[in-house]
């Protein structure tokens, strides 16, 4: 069994409020959650206005279906219309064993 984690700090330019800021990550992360069947969640710069880091996970028996969902995932939060700008991103694949 294998998870990755993938880790995406963006910049939202246009956000004037933390309520606004809220607005758009909610919109990411729900939209990512239901189409790749990922878990999302915001992990950093939760008090910064216009910079947030969510993190992505999702488990697979195959370390590469691994990196291809989770790099779909950031293709996809980059290509989309959403009011951000990505600053950085990093996939990591853990091997998990059963003890």
């Amino acid at each position: 069994m294998h998870v990755g984690v993938c880790r995406i700090r963006f910049r939202l330019p246009e956000s004037g409020s933390l309520k606004d800021k809220r607005r758009v990550v909610k919109s990411i992360t729900s939209r990512a959650s239901n189409k790749f069947n990922v878990s999302v969640a915001e992990v950093d710069d939760l008090n910064s206005r216009q910079s947030a880091t969510i993190g992505i996970s999702c488990v697979s028996n195959d370390p590469r279906h691994a990196n291809e969902i989770l790099s779909k995932v950031a293709d996809y939060i980059s290509d989309n219309r959403f009011e951000i700008e990505i600053l950085d991103y990093n996939i990591e694949i853990l091997p998990v064993f059963d003890l």
